[in-house]
């Protein structure tokens, strides 16, 4: 439980790198990079693993990362969305369970879970597995109209709000997760993208 939020707080920011339509077909892999920063100032480490496109193994390879990284004063972890490498859905509760960390997941744009059921239903047999996966996930809550929305599991609202703007420097997202989908995106392409 996290009772106070303080400017040096320890999480560890989640994003996938990039892959191609044909990486789906093949079932190929993509990076997974975890930043693990203290505020929003002070990078501490890196984490990597990868994890199939399409695949399930996301949450098992975000816990493994977790529990089995030298960073042992972790407050809270937070995740670019609740999908990674496509439709590679994370159990936000099983992740927060197995870790004992908060998770917080951060997006910029309010996902249309009716778009992402209908194509689930048409190209996964697994479909209500990971359907789900969305369903279990809690309610978005929007922290700035139409630009930003949190899912908070382990953790209150108004805290987990307080953590996405303690670990934000400069944009939206929170410095963990930007610096994440940098070198991601430099790994897989070789030159690191805009988040």
């Amino acid at each position: 439980m996290i009772r106070k939020v303080k400017p040096e707080i320890r999480t560890v920011g989640f994003d996938d790198g990039t892959f191609s339509f044909s990486s789906k077909l093949r079932g190929e892999k993509t990076i997974l990079i975890g930043v693990v920063m203290k505020g929003s100032r002070e990078v501490v480490g890196v984490l990597s693993r990868w994890i199939t496109v399409d695949g399930r193994d996301a949450t098992d390879r975000i816990i493994e990362a977790v529990k089995y990284s030298r960073f042992r004063d972790l407050r809270v972890i937070l995740l670019k969305g609740i999908t990674y490498a496509g439709f590679n859905v994370v159990d936000l509760e099983r992740l927060h369970s197995e870790t004992g960390l908060p998770v917080v997941v951060v997006v910029r744009k309010r996902p249309n879970i009716g778009a992402m059921e209908r194509a689930l239903r048409k190209h996964f047999r697994d479909a209500g597995e990971r359907i789900a996966l969305l369903k279990k996930a809690p309610p978005l809550i929007e922290l700035l109209p139409e630009r930003l929305y949190i899912q908070a599991v382990g953790i209150e609202t108004g805290k987990a709000s307080e953590v996405v703007r303690t670990t934000t420097r400069t944009g939206l997202i929170p410095e963990p997760l930007r610096l994440a989908h940098m070198i991601a995106s430099a790994v897989m392409t070789g030159e690191s993208t805009k988040e």
